[in-house]
């Protein structure tokens, strides 16, 4: 469907514009740009290393040099005879409002997957349907700004209605509904049996330290906590200055990874009832795990053992169960001097019981790597073919990372990473950060604003809190973020097919997960503020995956009015943008006028309504 601008040419030149009428339009609109560029060629938009010469970068002046690009690119369709916006994609069905793909129940148990793999992930099974906009539910409203909107999130924005509340017994003594359409969580009410203070403040007494400030001091920073409720644990964390991150099985409803995301908190869809999780070994100081529901002591230890591959050495694994639970399991009563199950198997793989009070039992990974040796009897060490890539491989029954280069005590760890290539990437994103607030700053607050009402501190610091990195490299992107004290945290993605850096993003503290962008990503919707993304296009260019797919998963996990930041090559951005204009974005190529062929498309996903 031809533009009102084209239909108006067409009236005045006919069905036919001639050729040479698009080349002089093109011709014209070139050399606009360079007397814009000549008129102020001491005005750059992208510096290179250094601070940037004006703090203020978006001007009148970048607005007319924008706009010229724009038309650049609008006619170059219009002279191939296509439109860029006559393919806009319809929005789905209000049942596909909360889609997450790769999870379909029905579909894995007619393909055979039982004993728990009906509940995994299984992308293999996904097929593309009709191409299409999931759309927000008609009560989702615009999340408020963090860190409120850790402590209230609108109840029409999550999957879970007001009987899922009254029936969930333990969840309302955490939660409470206001005006029928808020949820406030309280920060101090009760995780299982004490407040949340109360419990990490005993969870770090039992490890030797004075209080749960003393958490990062004793090596303990990045904190996988699995089966995360409603993270009351993980927010108080994060005032912690620590990194968890929230896994737990696809829910219809009641999401707890849902829930989590929607409070600003870290969170991805992920269980291990037969494959790794998308991580390394020896990736994180802590395992929680207060209630999650694994029966740890199945399939012969494999879960624990999976444990014991994510943890570093003296890392700690945290199990808050029931007292109910019946004799004769892992966590069954010591009689006499008789083990237990879970003590028996724990000291098998040179783990040691520091404590237990109540349902709570804390358990240390060993520091030695030669105690794997003087066991007498163990698992035995993994293979090197077991120490690649963790992406979903099945659970192996062996003991991980005691070869690795990185096998380092966590409380003998140096404090950052001497890698020079490292922190030259960091300098870089520190200058590139600065210019993405320069522009994202005044389209927040005049050509898109965000916000009705109040006005905004400059720049948005509140405005974005979950971010993504598509392409992360070495967490460089995500480090700026933190110097640029910006209140967001960055799910750092190391693509599959690229160097594998995910070690030295968690390394630094920061969360990170491999990720195959062939796939969709472990999700629901609506739960990123802003995606990153650096020379991705590029990395997947020799990928056999639909670039439109790519956008339309990009486009679910969206919140409405968030945001798209695309760095890449000129041929590259051309691409990007004509997707982006067919999903609807409002997009904008922007040239860092540093003479590369490099491009920025940055892009605003529209508050879509049916």
């Amino acid at each position: 469907m031809r533009s009102s601008w084209f239909n108006k040419l067409s009236l005045i030149f006919g069905h036919r514009i001639r050729h040479n009428w698009f080349l002089l339009c093109l011709i014209s609109i070139v050399a606009l740009v360079v007397i814009i560029g000549s008129s102020s060629s001491s005005l750059r938009e992208f510096d290179s290393i250094g601070p940037p010469r004006f703090p203020n970068v978006y001007t009148n002046y970048r607005k007319l040099k924008e706009q010229a690009v724009v038309d650049y690119f609008d006619l170059r369709f219009l002279a191939s005879g296509s439109n860029p916006r006559q393919k806009e994609l319809s929005l789905c069905g209000k049942e596909k409002e909360n889609y997450v793909p790769c999870y379909n129940l029905t579909a894995n148990l007619k393909a055979g997957f039982k004993d728990g793999e009906e509940f995994d992930r299984h992308c293999e099974l996904f097929r593309n349907e009709d191409r299409c906009l999931v759309r927000p539910p008609k009560e989702y409203k615009i999340p408020l700004r963090w860190p409120a909107g850790r402590d209230v999130i609108w109840s029409g924005n999550v999957k879970i209605t007001k009987d899922d509340f009254l029936s969930s017994g333990s969840m309302t003594k955490r939660m409470m509904l206001l005006e029928e359409n808020q949820i406030a969580f309280h920060n101090d009410d009760g995780l299982i049996f004490d407040g949340v203070k109360d419990y990490a403040r005993q969870l770090a007494e039992s490890i030797g330290l004075g209080s749960d400030s003393d958490f990062l001091q004793a090596g303990v920073q990045t904190v996988l906590d699995i089966g995360c409720g409603f993270g009351s644990f993980g927010a108080h964390l994060v005032s912690l200055k620590l990194m968890p991150i929230c896994i737990a099985a696809y829910e219809v409803t009641g999401s707890q990874v849902q829930l989590a995301l929607e409070r600003g908190l870290p969170a991805m869809l992920g269980n291990f009832s037969s494959r790794q999780l998308p991580y390394p070994s020896l990736s994180f100081d802590m395992v929680h795990c207060a209630q999650c529901g694994i029966d740890w002591d199945g399939k012969d230890g494999m879960f624990i053992i999976e444990v014991d591959r994510l943890l570093k050495p003296g890392g700690y694994f945290v199990l808050t169960s029931p007292a109910t639970k019946p004799q004769g399991s892992l966590l069954a009563t010591k009689k006499g001097n008789m083990l237990t199950p879970v003590e028996d198997f724990t000291q098998r793989i040179c783990w040691s019981l520091l404590d237990q009070q109540d349902d709570t039992l804390i358990w240390q990974k060993t520091a030695d790597a030669h105690c794997y040796e003087a066991r007498k009897q163990g698992l035995p060490l993994c293979q090197d073919e077991h120490e690649s890539q963790s992406y979903y491989r099945p659970l192996v029954k062996c003991i991980s990372g005691a070869h690795s280069k990185r096998w380092a005590p966590i409380r003998n760890r140096s404090n950052g990473v001497q890698y020079g290539e490292f922190y030259e990437e960091r300098e870089y994103w520190k200058s590139a950060l600065r210019n993405y607030w320069s522009l994202l700053t005044p389209l927040i607050f005049s050509d898109h604003p965000k916000r009705p009402g109040d006005e905004d501190p400059l720049p948005p610091y509140n405005m974005v809190r979950n971010v993504m990195d598509m392409n992360a490299f070495y967490g460089g992107f995500n480090a700026a973020l933190l110097d640029g004290k910006k209140s967001a945290w960055v799910m750092n993605v190391v693509p599959i097919g690229s160097p594998n850096t995910l070690p030295l993003i968690l390394d630094q503290g920061f969360a990170g997960v491999l990720h195959d962008w062939c796939e969709p990503f472990p999700t629901y919707p609506r739960t990123y503020d802003m995606l990153h993304g650096s020379g991705l296009l590029s990395l997947l260019s020799s990928e056999k995956c639909s670039m439109m797919d790519l956008f339309l998963e990009m486009d679910r996990i969206l919140r409405p009015e968030a945001w798209v930041i695309l760095s890449d090559n000129v041929g590259a951005i051309e691409m990007a943008r004509t997707h982006a204009t067919q999903i609807r974005w409002e997009a904008r190529v922007i040239d860092p006028q540093n003479g590369s062929d490099q491009r920025l498309l940055v892009c605003q996903k529209p508050f879509l309504r049916k």
